[in-house]
């Protein structure tokens, strides 16, 4: 499922118009990266939590010259944790 399906899926549901519910899902959306970016936490109970995790810097091996070794950078990634409740209605 694309995000023009999801708003599809969402405005059936809801009876709201595709219009309306682009703009809510965006909206939705655009508070959780902006919350990310602070380095909070987004916990929506029962479905899942959004947080972001430091990657520590790292040697790595070139793939081009696999004996070359090559430095890799600390970086940030964000990352999603599934609540029990969802996991629990994935695995039924």
């Amino acid at each position: 499922m694309n995000k023009s399906e999801l708003v599809a899926a969402v405005a059936a549901n809801t009876g709201l118009t595709k219009k309306d519910t682009e703009a809510t899902l965006n909206a939705a959306l655009e508070a959780v990266e902006k919350e990310l970016k602070r380095g909070g936490k987004v916990q929506l109970i029962g479905f899942g939590s959004f947080e972001v995790k430091t990657r520590k810097a790292r040697e790595g091996r070139n793939p081009r010259k696999p004996g070359e070794l090559v430095t890799i950078p600390e970086s940030k990634a964000p990352v999603f944790k599934a609540g029990k409740a969802f996991k629990d209605y994935v695995n039924k």
